[in-house]
């Protein structure tokens, strides 16, 4: 699958059962270094700190300290490992991209589910790796919940980005991802040399502006190269204006 050295990994179940079979669909898995396993959270992040894995394959609902508890505590850490989550639920998955995991997989895994996943891994840090001498302060991608999945969004493939409430929509082509993130916060980690503001509620693709048009009574509208159109609003209105050079 990949000419990399395997992911140290870390299995992470409360249940015996669950993590027998993990073990054996890790050992048939390419990419994996199957390196220990922790029953509960408060064990886990002391083998994290200890073992240094690159990888948590996590369960969600453990007694004690959760998935989700044990996700945010490795925030604090200064390698922190690339979190996939493995659970029997699914109500999960939009948190689960609160705390940047990068998949979510549901039990029973299927062999191809996982071999996904550890792929998505390992670009990640590949990626990773590749940027450090660079270090862009703007985001090249996000990480959405899509169904039981998380899905990689680059962020030159965001056409437009509306707000929905706590929400924003992503639109890319025909489909759309919603990611749960203000549109300030949003509009802070996209490059502004490709995308502008023209509303309280709506951020453009530079690149897929079509045309600017006036309505004759006041209002402007940014017109979209797929023909959708987009309210400017009044405080945006000057800056938008100056794609055109006015």
């Amino acid at each position: 699958m990949t000419d990399t050295a395997p992911l140290r990994t870390l299995l992470v179940d409360d249940e015996p059962l669950a993590i027998e079979r993990m073990q054996i669909l890790c050992a048939r898995t390419e990419g994996i270094d199957l390196i220990g396993t922790a029953q509960d959270g408060e064990s886990a992040l002391r083998m994290v700190e200890a073992l240094q894995p690159e990888l948590l394959l996590l369960d969600i609902a453990m007694p004690g300290m959760d998935g989700m508890e044990v996700a945010r505590a490795l925030d604090g850490f200064d390698l922190a490992p690339a979190i996939i989550f493995v659970t029997a639920f699914d109500q999960f998955a939009v948190e689960a991209f609160d705390v940047a995991a990068v998949d979510y997989l549901l039990k029973p895994v299927a062999p191809e589910r996982l071999e996904k996943a550890i792929a998505r891994v390992t670009e990640q840090i590949r990626e990773t790796r590749d940027s450090t001498d660079e270090d862009s302060p703007w985001a090249e991608e996000f990480w959405v919940p899509h169904r039981s999945e998380v899905i990689r969004v680059a962020s030159e493939d965001i056409d437009r980005v509306e707000a929905e409430r706590d929400y924003m929509r992503l639109h890319i082509g025909e489909r759309s991802y919603l990611l749960h993130q203000t549109i300030s916060n949003l509009e802070e980690r996209l490059d502004p040399d490709h995308f502008i503001r023209v509303h309280r509620s709506s951020i453009l693709n530079r690149g897929r502006i079509a045309k600017l048009r006036h309505d004759g009574s006041g209002g402007w509208y940014a017109e979209m190269d797929d023909g959708t159109e987009v309210r400017i609003g009044r405080t945006y209105l000057k800056k938008v204006k100056q794609i055109a050079g006015k």
